[in-house]
């Protein structure tokens, strides 16, 4: 991010250029806390749902009816029984093998308002493409929660059995930003019923100052492409250093380039993914992405973990983001996301000495060095370094000397098996029309693309009925969905026309 103080017209016009790109202001006024792991999560997320008064609001895309699921499930419905209005929003594909009807019933009968977000339909037959991947709790005007985490005991690891949980991050949100983080919420909660009445929902005028944290709450959603651009357009500003961690990592061929970019001009790019991923069959396809990033400089870390599902990125220690998108294009276009950006020194630097702890337990992967087109400049990462120390000297002076900071201006999943997916078309593509050189991390993908191909050829000559009627039923399910849509329209039309008064 550029260094220039921020009331110099290149960083108004910074803060302008990230406004429009994100389509989420920067809000000022808030306090923002780091945490790591369930240990620090949940306990956090437990406590809110016990002190709440008037309203909570909980949304995540996988909740397990274990011992962690029901233990949130008590809390819940303690909250309800004290006369707060709880309602729980799940994703129903995340939850189809992971919580019993049971569970949501014991739920709603202790008046827990529960619905699934998007659930199978008649008119849709592509609908399940398309879920909700946030994990977020907001809990009256106080306090508010975007992570990364899931609700279950995989989460959580079982020390008696030695497993250990599964890494992750997540932070709590005070102040005015709150009140985006529920509007967030009832624009997801309105796709399942009825809409939350605005008289329930805060407002952000209306909420005291918590801290000087300065924050963007970015609410994706289908096809709006807001991250995706944030995404880029912060790898094109990072002047110095780009720290990312993500857990199912399936970059397109325009982000790949703008990580090679940065780090060809001399940014310190890191990628931190897992080493052992809940999605085995993700694990070769991301691999298969690493060459062009290693060769361009971008220095990729493999955790040695269980499962590493933290989605992080930050960048010259003053701009991070954590939340529920993951780098690929499920969570790009396809999915409904949440994360918070904060432009805020202190909590970037946290984030950095939390990055730092993680890379000690990850193994760092790189090409041969015959194979190395441009290896990392050790001077460069040393005056990295440097610039860091001495922006964090400056902090200190400024708050030894009692000075205020400077003004801002206000302002494991279906979709990651769909980015697999994406990605091993990628490579297919590229193999039979010759448009990239492929490298040999991309031999397993070819190959499983080519045992797919040959087997589809094989039931199409031997049994052609096995693939005739599923593309028959596909198309008939789809046939059906367009007629009923278009008799639902007409039906509304005529009624618009017969209830507008006359001329």
């Amino acid at each position: 991010m550029p260094p220039e103080t921020e009331t110099s017209p290149l960083r108004l016009l910074a803060e302008q250029a990230l406004s429009r790109t994100a389509g989420a202001p920067l809000l000022g006024g808030n306090a923002i806390e780091l945490l790591r792991d369930a240990e620090e999560n949940y306990p956090a997320w437990l406590e809110a749902i016990a002190g709440a008064r008037d309203s909570v609001m909980f949304e995540n895309y996988i909740v397990h009816d274990d011992a962690i699921g029901r233990q949130f499930a008590d809390a819940l419905l303690e909250a309800a029984d004290r006369g707060a209005r709880v309602r729980v929003l799940y994703d129903w594909l995340g939850c189809l093998r992971t919580a019993s009807r049971a569970y949501w019933d014991r739920l709603r009968q202790g008046g827990v308002v529960v619905r699934a977000f998007n659930p199978p339909s008649l008119v849709s037959p592509f609908g399940w493409i398309s879920r909700n991947h946030r994990k977020s709790l907001c809990v009256d005007s106080e306090v508010a929660f975007v992570s990364g985490l899931c609700v279950g005991q995989v989460w959580a690891g079982d020390p008696a059995r030695g497993t250990a949980p599964w890494r992750d991050t997540g932070v709590a949100v005070r102040g005015p930003a709150v009140a985006e983080i529920a509007k967030a919420f009832a624009r997801a909660w309105a796709t399942a019923g009825e809409p939350i009445p605005e008289d329930e929902l805060p407002d952000a005028e209306t909420i005291l100052p918590a801290g000087d944290a300065t924050l963007r709450v970015l609410a994706s959603m289908p096809q709006v492409a807001g991250l995706y651009r944030l995404d880029q357009l912060i790898a094109a500003l990072a002047r110095e250093t780009l720290w990312l961690t993500d857990a199912y990592f399936v970059g397109t061929a325009s982000y790949v380039q703008a990580l090679r970019q940065a780090a060809m001009d001399g940014v310190d790019v890191r990628l931190l993914v897992p080493g052992a991923s809940d999605i085995p069959a993700l694990s070769p396809v991301s691999r298969a992405g690493y060459r062009p990033l290693l060769e361009a400089g971008v220095r990729v870390f493999e955790w040695n973990g269980p499962m590493l599902h933290a989605k992080t990125a930050v960048a010259d220690g003053r701009w991070a983001r954590v939340g529920s998108s993951n780098l690929n294009v499920a969570s790009w276009l396809g999915n409904w996301e949440l994360d918070i950006a904060a432009e805020d020194e202190d909590f970037a630097e946290h984030m950095e000495e939390i990055y730092l702890q993680d890379l000690s337990g990850a193994t760092e992967i790189v090409l041969g060095q015959r194979n190395r087109v441009r290896p990392a400049d050790p001077a460069a990462a040393a005056r990295t370094a440097e610039r860091r120390r001495q922006r964090r000297a400056e902090r200190r002076a400024r708050r030894a000397a009692g000075e205020p900071k400077p003004p801002r201006v206000s302002g494991g999943s279906a979709g990651q098996i769909a980015a697999g997916a994406i990605r091993v078309g990628n490579t297919f593509g590229a193999a039979l029309a010759n448009r990239r050189v492929l490298g040999a991390a991309e031999a397993k993908t070819m190959a499983m693309a080519g045992g797919a191909l040959a087997l589809l050829t094989v039931l199409a000559l031997v049994w052609p009925r096995v693939v005739a009627w599923p593309l028959a039923l596909l198309a008939a399910w789809s046939a059906l969905a367009l007629l009923l849509r278009a008799h639902r329209l007409h039906r509304s039309g005529r009624r618009s026309d017969r209830s507008a008064p006359g001329d």
